[in-house]
């Protein structure tokens, strides 16, 4: 159980330690970023006569042979290496010889640890951006085909005024959209190379951090050598990301669930992804909705444990910021996961749109414009409020809607109602006059899907 480090202790380190310390278990999921990291490291090397031509060519080879070896299942990595970064310093040098020696020239563990954190976070962000945009098209595909199916808007998980399934998913568009936002900004604020700044305080060695850099596509070299080891805030970053998306997709999974119910019988989840119950043959659960709605904790559980972890560790690197890989591989994982199977299920979903519509009439949720009637007939909007109250009341005692009342009903509430009452608080009258944009009205989301479509696009 030699390590690289080996050369100062005297004593084998106690096997229980050493799997204490180790991380190869988990860090082993960024071999392919050590080896690029590595790659354009020993490039650079080589354009500053640290190392030779040929030196170069023999450790590029070897790497790539590594890599290849691994992809391909050939090569396992193995447990008896502390890190992925002894792995593949070790199965080098076993390989080529003197040469792979010269791997870590001008370079720490703790650089490069960071170098292969952030090329696997910036490329899990880019996983991430494109599963968001995939949900985005489905919701934008079902905006598209229901700009006239009526449904309740709620406040209070109460009835409140008539809007449209596709003004309903727009609200979950605008979501996901601001998610990608967010995204974006932690890629452009963590694009800045780390390798290059040794253990803490860089190095002897005449590195061109710049070129380093621009070989593995950052912006630019980071500026300070204690912070570019002892950052991990960009993980915090991305762990609050991923945090809001579970959140978004934990409402939406809520939705799902009371829409599925016998109550409300909205939508019906297609048999992929709900399962029945052992004992009652009747049902159909929305177990994915339901999933995603628990795995939520989780995420959010791994935000708090690297904030945790962080919150007392004076600069620069220390052994506890090992404990961050765990904790972003898993959440990482697990909201890819659900934004994939939410979005399948979403994809698959059928909306029952007679039961929306039916379900927006026997809410009252045309209450509203039946005052706004009146008022624009005369009556005070105190007095219309009353008036309106009266006819719910009504309503309610013979279950009905408000639009299935007889003129004669309306006029013995108020004389002020006409024939012209019926137009006035249909559901399309309802959400069409509302065009200001944002708003539910065929034309309003028309304005809005095109926006959408061009940002998609």
């Amino acid at each position: 159980m030699a390590q690289l480090w080996g050369g100062r202790f005297t004593k084998e380190t106690d096997q229980l330690v050493y799997n204490f310390n180790a991380s190869i278990s988990f860090d082993q999921k960024f071999y392919a970023q050590d080896i690029r990291g590595s790659i354009a490291h020993v490039t650079m090397l080589a354009e500053q006569g640290i190392l030779t031509d040929k030196e170069k060519e023999q450790i590029v080879d070897g790497l790539q042979g590594i890599l290849k070896d691994v992809q391909e299942g050939t090569l396992k990595i193995s447990d008896k290496y502390e890190d992925i970064h002894s792995f593949v310093e070790a199965t080098l040098i076993e390989r080529i010889g003197e040469a792979g020696k010269k791997l870590h020239t001008g370079r720490s563990r703790n650089d490069q640890v960071a170098l292969d954190m952030k090329l696997y976070t910036r490329d899990e962000i880019d996983s991430l951006d494109e599963l968001l945009k995939e949900l985005l098209k489905v919701l934008l595909q079902i905006m598209k085909e229901n700009t006239e199916t009526f449904m309740p808007g709620f406040t209070h998980l109460q009835k409140a005024q008539p809007i449209t399934l596709a003004h309903h998913m727009g609200a979950y568009f605008e979501m996901f959209n601001r998610d990608r936002s967010r995204l974006n900004d932690i890629y452009d604020r963590m694009n800045y190379c780390p390798l290059g700044s040794g253990a803490l305080a860089g190095t002897t060695y005449p590195l061109d951090r710049n070129l380093t850099a621009e070989l593995l596509g950052f912006y630019g070299p980071t500026l300070n050598s204690m912070d570019s080891v002892a950052d991990r805030d960009y993980l915090i970053e991305l762990l609050s990301a991923m945090a809001t998306i579970m959140m978004h997709l934990s409402r939406f999974s809520e939705e799902v669930i009371i829409w599925n119910s016998n109550e409300y019988r909205f939508v019906e989840i297609d048999d992929a992804y709900s399962t029945g119950s052992s004992i009652m043959p009747q049902k159909k659960n929305p177990d994915i909705a339901e999933l995603v709605r628990g795995k939520t904790g989780r995420v959010y559980g791994a935000l708090m444990s690297l904030l945790t972890t962080m919150k007392g560790i004076p600069l620069a690197y220390n052994k506890d910021m090992q404990e961050d890989k765990e904790f972003v591989f898993d959440a990482i994982d697990t909201t890819k996961g659900c934004l994939a199977l939410f979005t399948g299920m979403l994809r698959t979903m059928n909306f029952n749109k007679e039961v929306m519509e039916n379900s927006a009439k026997n809410g009252f949720t045309n209450a509203t414009d039946a005052a706004d009637y009146l008022v624009n007939h005369g009556v005070a909007f105190r007095d219309a409020h009353g008036i309106v109250g009266q006819l719910v009341l009504y309503c309610i005692e013979k279950d009905i809607p408000l639009d299935d009342m007889t003129l004669e009903e309306y006029k013995a509430i108020s004389p002020v109602f006409e024939e012209d009452i019926y137009e006035a608080i249909s559901m399309k009258t309802c959400v069409d006059k509302r065009t200001t944009i944002g708003a539910p009205s065929k034309e309003a989301m028309e304005k809005v899907i095109k926006i959408y479509e061009n940002y998609l696009h």
